[in-house]
């Protein structure tokens, strides 16, 4: 069927709101530009007429779309070289959806996505749905063909699954960056005991490199294995410039929530090491250098007021 003027606004209406779903549930923002791209393919199809609430019908297409999307991800992710991060996004991205509440804030930062990985798809999509989009079991339940009692006990489950005993801390554009200058002058030091002090004990250090650039296979874990780590890390060498394109200019910003140190080389993103800071420290640095997990953060960033460089040459 064709669709008019009218029905293009109305998707579109409700497009940034299932892109949030899309990648909270993905991880990736580029899978949920597709997912949600079929969702509209779907919407264009469908017999528009005997759809009452467009919200709904939307929501449930995107919902089943992803849960297709998650299943096939699952068995990508066991050949994938290295250890697997998800893809961030910088704050004012309309992936990262709403953020009012605590909940929203944590559903969408790298660790509670990279946490996620252990539900399983249903169990994914129903914690998403509750937590950060505020829906009924009985809206959740309809949108996956189950019974609202079965809902409500994945719901707990998932809950169990992810259950943690810290509070993230929240941060502005102005907070992250003195967190980033003090991380940066701990990690360029050279002394493992200034890192030590800002990481929690049980901390954990994991890179994404794709297979295209090196990364650790396994997670580095605990305070001073972490400090030592990142201490030869950000030690300055010739090799790792060689590596990276060369020289970065390291800057401050925010991404999924979290303080974030962006390496930038000729204008083009490297990394993002996004810090979980939580009351007790630094629980997790997540370094991401996949080149094609950058992409979306790079358009992002060549169009928003950057600020000032903390290093102009590492």
């Amino acid at each position: 069927m064709l669709v008019g003027a009218h029905e293009v606004e109305v998707f579109e209406g409700a497009r940034p709101r299932l892109e949030a779903i899309a990648y909270r549930l993905l991880g990736s923002a580029t899978d949920a530009e597709d997912a949600v791209q079929d969702t509209f393919l779907r919407w264009q199809s469908a017999d528009r007429g005997l759809i009452e609430t467009p919200e709904a019908w939307l929501t449930k297409v995107l919902t089943n779309l992803c849960l297709n999307r998650l299943t096939s991800a699952r068995a990508r992710r066991e050949t994938y070289v290295g250890q697997w991060l998800p893809e961030p996004v910088f704050a004012g991205d309309r992936m990262l959806g709403p953020e009012d509440t605590v909940e929203q804030r944590e559903s969408v930062s790298i660790a509670m996505l990279t946490l996620m990985e252990r539900l399983s798809a249903k169990e994914r999509v129903v914690y998403v749905l509750r937590e950060a989009f505020g829906h009924s079991h009985g809206e959740i339940a309809e949108s996956l063909d189950l019974t609202e009692s079965n809902c409500q006990q994945i719901y707990r489950r998932a809950k169990q699954h992810l259950a943690a005993d810290r509070r993230r801390v929240a941060v502005d554009a102005a907070a992250a960056r003195k967190i980033i200058e003090e991380f940066l002058a701990a990690a360029l030091s050279g002394r493992t005991d200034s890192l030590v002090k800002m990481l929690t004990d049980d901390a954990i250090s994991v890179g994404d490199g794709g297979g295209v650039l090196f990364s650790l296979p396994r997670p580095v874990t605990g305070a001073l294995r972490v400090a030592r780590f990142l201490r030869g890390l950000f030690e300055p060498s010739a090799a790792k410039w060689e590596l990276i394109g060369g020289r970065p200019v390291l800057f401050a910003s925010v991404a999924n929530g979290v303080p974030a140190l962006v390496l930038v080389v000729e204008d083009r993103i490297a990394g993002i090491v996004s810090l979980d800071v939580t009351t007790d420290g630094i629980a997790a640095v997540h370094a991401q250098v996949n080149p094609a997990k950058l992409e979306r953060a790079a358009r992002q960033w060549a169009t928003s007021g950057q600020g000032e460089p903390l290093v102009f040459e590492w």
